[in-house]
């Protein structure tokens, strides 16, 4: 029980950080696959540095392939309602989505930057829901923003405690 309440408080005040920066600035600082990685860190609290640059690179790369495979294939077309059947629209959507997941996929295997959040992050851009170069800047900024808290917290943690995390006993006892 514990450790489920730790987490999803923890996983608030990191989208916290954020929904303020959002609220502040005007800007998209909150988008949908940012909760899965606020998630991700939440609940596996160990702040190795590896692993915060692979959540950074992948959502890099989400968001290069997505706005890569828009410019090419979807410029001028968002998502913003479901396009009628069989329109060069929807056509040009559904293939800019396809494209940017697949090059996301290959580029966080070859650079060993798997976050599966990023999925979610190319498509956000491939379907012109954030997909100026802007907006994709914003994106990766609200990455390192979330890690860098993260790894604030962990290291001031640490600092108080002496430990990454509080140990829980098993969910059965």
């Amino acid at each position: 029980m514990r450790r489920r309440v730790g987490t999803s408080l923890y996983a608030g005040l990191l989208f916290t950080v954020l929904g303020a920066i959002a609220w502040g600035s005007g800007q998209p600082f909150v988008f949908p696959s940012l909760g899965p990685s606020a998630f991700v860190l939440a609940f596996d609290r160990r702040s190795e540095p590896d692993r915060s640059a692979r959540i950074v690179g992948s959502h890099l790369i989400g968001g290069v392939a997505g706005l890569a495979a828009w410019s090419l294939i979807a410029a001028g077309v968002s998502l913003t309602a479901t396009p009628p059947a069989f329109s060069p629209e929807g056509f040009r959507l559904t293939a800019s989505a396809t494209v940017s997941l697949v090059a996301t996929s290959w580029g966080m295997i070859a650079t060993d930057a798997v976050h599966a959040p990023a999925c979610a992050t190319t498509l956000i851009v491939s379907l012109g829901l954030l997909s100026t170069p802007f907006e994709v800047a914003i994106i990766v900024a609200s990455v390192v923003v979330l890690v860098g808290f993260h790894a604030l917290v962990i290291r001031t943690f640490k600092r108080l405690v002496g430990g990454s995390h509080p140990l829980y006993r098993s969910e059965e006892s």
